[in-house]
């Protein structure tokens, strides 16, 4: 009997391991510094996680279908100059288009996440009807978009300056906040990505899209023998992660108050880290959008935590990669095992 207990503690701290990794990493800046648990701290955490969040959800729906998307940081990139280069004031020096009239802020952040999804849309085309692997077709776009971004970041009269000078009902997005009194406030931005995070539980938990994803990373062979239209899904599944990538990089582009072709860079990587972290098979078929926010709340903590007790950014480097090895690493034995 105390056999039977034994293994089930170890199979359901097995099942939540990435829990009890995140607790184990609070723990343990907050013995070194208890000031790491103070309630700003918590704040500014989540603050700096929240597009690397919306990031990495739109990655986790690639992920689950058996693809990867090395496009997502440049998307990001993307979005985030097309959007700030309309949304600077008027009184602002170096404005990208100097005669642009003061545009509804929804106009400029409705295009940006249109350019996005425009992307994923092309992106899906290419995989899902000329059947280039997902690796290659993304390789491919991550490098083009670049180009795109910086010819128009480089147009006249901007000339590749750094986007700045942007207004006030736009940066609030990123860094405006809910006031709950008492001295504590929750970021806009903490609430848009909770937002997506429920929107993208729904979608995967609870509609056909959702479980024609599963079943297409599961098996590609036995989703079309079941009569998933698996090109029209996959279609789909990239616009969602492209759009998802646009928002990011509007809400980058509003939290840091500025942007150039540059933001976005390497994204993509820490976004695919996180959701494997987080529980996201690399093998296609698993993942979770709690498991995900564990994975990019976990780099987050790494990142601000350990600046936070005064580690060596070359350090956490290494403790990020040497995560990264072993959750693939564990990935993979689960995987092995169950075939």
């Amino acid at each position: 009997m105390n056999a039977l207990k034994i293994n089930g503690v170890k199979q359901y701290l097995a099942q939540r391991a990435i829990f009890v990794v995140l607790i184990l990493l609070v723990v343990g800046i907050a013995v070194a510094d208890p000031n790491f648990l103070a309630f700003s701290t918590l704040r500014d955490i989540l603050q700096q996680s929240s597009t690397r969040l919306i990031i990495a959800l739109g990655a986790a729906f690639i992920l689950i279908t058996g693809g990867v998307d090395l496009s997502a940081g440049r998307v990001v990139g993307l979005t985030a100059v097309i959007s700030a280069s309309m949304l600077q004031i008027d009184t602002y020096a170096n404005r990208f288009f100097p005669d642009l009239p003061q545009l509804w802020v929804g106009i400029p952040v409705l295009i940006g996440i249109a350019a996005g999804l425009l992307v994923g849309l092309i992106n899906g085309v290419i995989i899902a009807k000329l059947h280039v692997p997902p690796f290659i077709a993304t390789l491919g776009t991550m490098v083009g978009i670049y180009g795109v971004n910086s010819i128009y970041f480089d147009m006249e009269p901007n000339q590749s300056q750094p986007i700045g000078g942007l207004r006030a009902d736009f940066t609030s997005w990123g860094s405006g906040y809910f006031d709950l009194g008492g001295g504590y406030t929750i970021p806009y931005i903490v609430l848009i990505a909770l937002a997506v995070a429920v929107v993208c539980w729904v979608i995967f938990n609870k509609t056909r899209l959702g479980k024609n994803m599963y079943a297409i990373g599961g098996n590609v062979q036995a989703a079309h023998v079941s009569g998933i239209n698996v090109a029209r899904n996959l279609i789909m599944i990239y616009a969602i992660s492209g759009a998802l990538y646009g928002l990011a990089g509007v809400l980058e582009a509003a939290r840091t108050g500025g942007a150039t072709n540059n933001y976005g860079n390497m994204y993509e990587l820490d976004a695919i880290a996180a959701c494997v972290v987080g529980g996201v098979s690399t093998a296609g078929g698993i993942g979770t959008v709690p498991g995900v926010m564990a994975g990019v709340l976990i780099f987050g903590v790494i990142n601000y935590g350990l600046t936070f007790i005064g580690i060596s950014p070359y350090w956490q480097l290494i403790i990020k990669g040497l995560i990264i090895v072993a959750a693939v690493a564990f990935d993979i034995r689960k995987y092995m095992a169950k075939k």
